[in-house]
């Protein structure tokens, strides 16, 4: 047994049917002999690039175990997927119980901007420290003379 990770861009009308799209995912692999370690549902993020005319897309990460003889028949069923807009299924040594980098970012946006207006402080740009310094430095001779 072998075990990979797959990370599916799916079409981001699915985000609001993600779970009836994961029971008929995960049937599909255990149809094909694969197990399911974990499941990321990162939700709905923007495409750095449109993809089939889609300018978002809703991302899910897996971490999954089975016979490498499965790998081409999963290649194949999610290359005639209509639902999956781009997948990438890569062996892995061991499989990750980490979050991903992605299921973090996500968490911490959700998170940001409900945190950002109490820490928010007005800046002092570089130039309006300059300009306090110089005045500062001119002011010192005077009260010397």
């Amino acid at each position: 047994m072998n075990n990979y990770e797959l990370t599916l861009i799916l079409n981001p009308d699915l985000s609001t049917k993600f779970d009836d799209f994961q029971a008929k995912f995960e049937k599909t692999l255990t149809d094909i002999n694969f197990k399911i370690n974990k499941l990321e549902n990162i939700g709905r993020r923007q495409l750095a690039y449109s993809i089939l005319n889609h300018n978002k897309g809703h991302y899910a990460i897996l971490q999954i175990e089975g016979p490498s003889e499965s790998a081409l028949e999963l290649e194949s069923k999610l290359k005639y997927d209509t639902s999956v807009i781009r997948h990438l299924l890569l062996k892995v040594d061991s499989p990750s119980l980490e979050d991903s980098l992605l299921l973090v970012e996500s968490r911490e946006a959700k998170k940001s901007p409900t945190e950002d207006p109490k820490q928010e402080k007005p800046k002092v740009t570089p130039a309006a420290e300059k300009n306090t310094d110089e005045t500062a430095a001119t002011e010192e001779p005077e009260g010397e003379e």
